[in-house]
C-alpha cells in the first residue's frame, strides 16, 4: 500500500472565480494557468464543513472533455489531502452529469456507504478542446448542483485563498475497473474505478417500461435516430438502446465520445446538431432518404436533449409538457400520479403552466439552474421539471437529464401505439404535438442568442431595459386592481406601436426574483420581463453558462388558444414581437450584431 504526504502550497487569490449557473467555466488555457484548478478545488473544500468532508465518499468525473483527466488527478490527491476517506471515478474519468446524480444516490460502495457529494467536470453544451472551454461544478449529497449558499462561499473563498493541500501520490490508472489503496497519517485512503453505463442504466430500466419501448423499436414501421454529438451520452447509447432495446447499432449517430467533441459544438439545437437535423429531413436540402419517425440528441454532459418527428420540431417547452401530461398513463414511475406540482424556469414558455392548471396540479416558476428544482424535489413538491435550453428531467435524480427525456418519449410513442403497431400507419411526433396543442393551445416561442458579446455593453443594454420599466411602474399605481394591473405609460406605448401596430400593449414588466418556498432564499436580477395584454412576453436574460465574454438571449412567447390558428410557422406568428423586441432593446446598437448567433 503506497504512503502519502500532504503538503502545504502557498498561494494567492486569482480573478474570475465566480461559479456561473452551472459551477465555474473558462477556456482551457485558463484552467491550466498556475494553481487556477488548485484554487477552486481548495475553495471548494473550504466552503464544506470539515465534518462532512472527513471520511466521505466523492464522486470525480465529467464529460471526457480535453484536460479532464489531468483535472482527475489534481482533483484525486487533493481529495486524498483534505481527508476524504474514498474517490469514486467513472472508467476513463467519464460520467454524464444525470449519471453523477444517479451514483450519489444511487450506488453503495464496498464499505455500505454511499458518495456524499461531487465534482463534475464538464462545460456542458460548450465545445471542448485545447483552445475551447472547461469546467467545474460541485454537487451535493442530494445529487444535485451545490445551492447559492454553497457557490457564494466558494467565490468568496477564492477571494482570499493563501493556501492549498495536496497529496503526493502517484497518478492512479483511471482506465481499468478496480480500487486502489493509499494510507496517510490519518488513514486509509481509497480511489475506486468502476463502470460507467451499469448505475444510470439499472436507474432507467427501474423508471421506464423497456419491454414496452422495445416492443415499440423492432416494429418495422418504426425508425429512430440518436446523435450523442461525440459526447458522453454516447458511453450510454450502445447499452440503452441498442443492448437493452434492441435498435440497430446504424441507429446512432457520432456515440464514439471525444475530447474535442469531433470538432463539433456539443449543443443539441437545430444549428449545432447539423447532422441529425439533416437525417430528420429538417435540413436546408432535402433528405436523400426517408426520415425516421424520430430522433433526439443529447449535450456534451448529456444533461440536454433535442427531440425530433419526421420533418418537425419539438420545442423544449412543449416536450416538457408533453411528458408531463402523458407521464401517469406512458412511464411507470409516475403510474401512482405526479406529485401535484410540474415546474418550470422563468424563461421557459407557460405550455407547462397550462398542463398544470388543466390537471388541477401546483406549479412553480423558478429562475434558470437546476438547483432551484433540487429543493422542491427534495421537499417532495415536484415530480416533472424543464427549462426551454433544451433541459428536462424528473425527480428520480436532482439533475436534468437527456436521455431520460428520449426514454420518455419513447415511453409516450410506445403507449399511443401499443395496440396499433401491427396497424397501417404508427401514431407520430408530429400528430402527438398537434393533438396537445388542440387540447391545451399552442405557447409560440423562441430564443435568440447572441453569444460572445463584449460584457460591458451587455451589461449597458439590460440596465437600459431595466430603465424603460421605471416609467411601467411609476404608471401601475393608477391602474385598478381589478383589471389585472395593466399598465398604459404613454412612452412604453409610443415605443411599441412605433415599431408594430398589431403588437399589444405592454401590460407588465419587471425583473424576475425568486424566493424559494422550502428554504426562503432569494435570487434576484434573472432575467428582464416586459408582459404584454395578451399574454405575449419577451424575456432578456444574461446567461451565466459561457465561458468568456456575455451571453445575451432573448426569449419570445405568444400563446394561441385558438385550435384552428395552431399550425403557424413558429417564426412566422412571432415575426412581430421579434422585430419589437429587437427594437425595444436596441439589440444591434448594444451589441454590434446586426443577427443572432442561434435561433431555436
Amino acid at each position: 500500500m503506497v504512503m502519502f504526504k500532504v503538503s502545504r502550497v502557498t498561494t494567492s487569490p486569482i480573478d474570475g472565480q465566480k461559479p456561473g449557473t452551472s459551477g465555474l467555466r473558462k477556456k482551457v488555457k485558463v484552467f491550466k494557468q498556475q494553481n487556477y484548478l488548485h484554487n477552486f478545488v481548495q475553495s471548494s473544500f473550504n466552503a464544506l464543513s470539515p465534518e462532512r468532508i472527513r471520511g466521505m465518499t466523492l464522486v470525480v468525473s465529467g464529460d471526457g472533455r480535453y484536460f479532464s483527466k489531468d483535472a482527475i488527478q489534481i482533483i484525486i490527491k487533493m481529495a486524498a489531502a483534505n481527508g476524504v476517506r474514498c474517490v469514486w471515478v467513472g472508467q476513463n474519468g467519464m460520467l454524464s452529469t444525470p449519471a453523477v446524480s444517479a451514483v450519489i444516490r444511487e450506488r453503495v460502495g464496498k464499505d455500505g456507504k454511499k458518495a456524499s457529494g461531487a465534482f463534475i467536470l464538464t462545460a456542458s453544451h460548450n465545445p471542448g478542446g485545447p483552445n475551447e472551454d472547461f469546467g467545474i461544478k460541485y454537487n451535493m449529497e442530494n445529487g444535485g448542483p451545490a445551492p447559492e449558499a454553497i457557490t457564494d462561499k466558494i467565490y468568496e473563498n477564492t477571494k482570499s485563498i493563501k493556501e492549498y493541500i495536496i497529496a503526493d501520490l502517484p497518478d492512479v490508472d483511471i482506465s481499468a475497473i478496480g480500487i486502489t489503496n493509499f494510507t496517510g497519517s490519518e488513514g486509509q485512503f481509497d480511489v475506486e474505478v468502476f463502470d460507467s453505463a451499469s448505475d444510470y442504466v439499472k436507474l432507467m430500466k427501474s423508471v421506464f417500461d423497456f419491454p414496452s419501448i422495445q416492443k415499440l423499436l423492432s416494429s418495422p414501421k418504426f425508425s429512430f435516430c440518436y446523435d450523442a454529438l461525440h459526447g458522453v451520452g454516447g458511453a450510454y447509447a450502445k447499452s440503452i438502446f441498442v443492448e437493452e432495446l434492441g435498435a440497430k447499432e446504424s441507429s446512432l449517430l457520432n456515440c464514439v465520445p471525444k475530447e474535442d467533441f469531433g470538432g463539433g459544438h456539443p449543443d443539441p439545437n437545430l444549428t449545432y446538431a447539423k447532422e441529425l437535423v439533416a437525417r430528420m429531413g429538417l435540413g436546408k436540402s432535402d433528405a436523400k432518404d426517408e426520415p425516421p419517425e424520430f430522433g433526439a440528441a443529447s449535450d456534451g454532459d448529456a444533461d440536454r436533449n433535442m427531440i425530433l418527428g419526421k420533418r418537425f420540431f419539438v420545442t423544449p417547452s412543449d416536450s416538457v409538457a408533453i411528458i408531463a401530461a402523458n407521464a401517469v398513463e406512458a412511464i411507470p414511475y409516475f403510474s401512482s400520479g405526479l406529485k401535484g406540482v410540474a415546474s418550470w424556469s422563468m424563461p421557459t414558455s407557460a405550455a407547462l403552466d397550462v398542463v398544470a392548471k388543466h390537471l388541477n396540479l401546483k406549479f412553480f416558476e423558478v429562475p434558470t439552474g437546476w438547483k432551484f428544482f433540487g429543493n422542491l424535489m427534495d421537499a417532495g413538491l415536484c415530480s416533472i421539471c424543464g427549462e426551454e435550453s433544451f433541459g428536462t428531467g424528473s425527480d428520480h435524480i436532482r439533475e436534468k437529464d437527456g436521455i431520460w427525456a428520449v426514454l420518455a418519449w419513447l415511453s409516450i410513442l410506445a403507449y399511443k401505439n401499443k395496440e396499433n403497431l401491427g396497424g397501417e400507419k404508427l401514431v407520430t411526433v408530429e400528430e402527438i404535438v398537434r393533438k396537445h396543442w388542440a387540447t391545451y393551445g399552442r405557447h409560440y416561442y423562441t430564443r435568440y442568442d447572441y453569444e460572445n458579446v463584449d460584457a460591458g455593453a451587455a451589461k449597458e443594454l439590460m440596465a437600459y431595459l431595466v430603465k424603460l420599466q421605471s416609467s411601467l411602474t411609476e404608471v401601475n399605481k393608477f391602474i385598478q386592481i381589478f383589471l389585472l394591473e395593466i399598465w398604459h405609460p404613454p412612452s412604453c406605448r409610443r415605443i411599441i406601436k412605433g415599431i408594430r401596430s398589431d403588437v399589444s400593449n405592454v401590460a407588465k414588466a419587471d425583473e424576475f426574483e425568486y424566493k424559494d418556498p422550502v428554504d426562503s432564499s432569494i435570487s434576484k436580477h434573472q432575467g428582464i420581463r416586459y408582459m404584454f395584454e395578451d399574454g405575449s412576453r419577451l424575456v432578456f436574460r444574461l446567461s451565466g453558462t459561457g465561458s468568456e465574454g456575455a451571453t445575451i438571449r432573448v426569449y419570445i412567447e405568444q400563446y394561441e388558444k385558438d385550435s384552428s390558428k395552431t399550425g403557424r410557422d413558429s417564426q412566422e406568428a412571432l415575426a412581430p414581437l421579434v422585430e419589437v423586441a429587437l427594437k425595444l432593446s436596441k439589440m444591434q446598437e448594444f451589441s454590434g450584431r446586426s443577427a443572432p448567433t442561434v435561433i431555436t
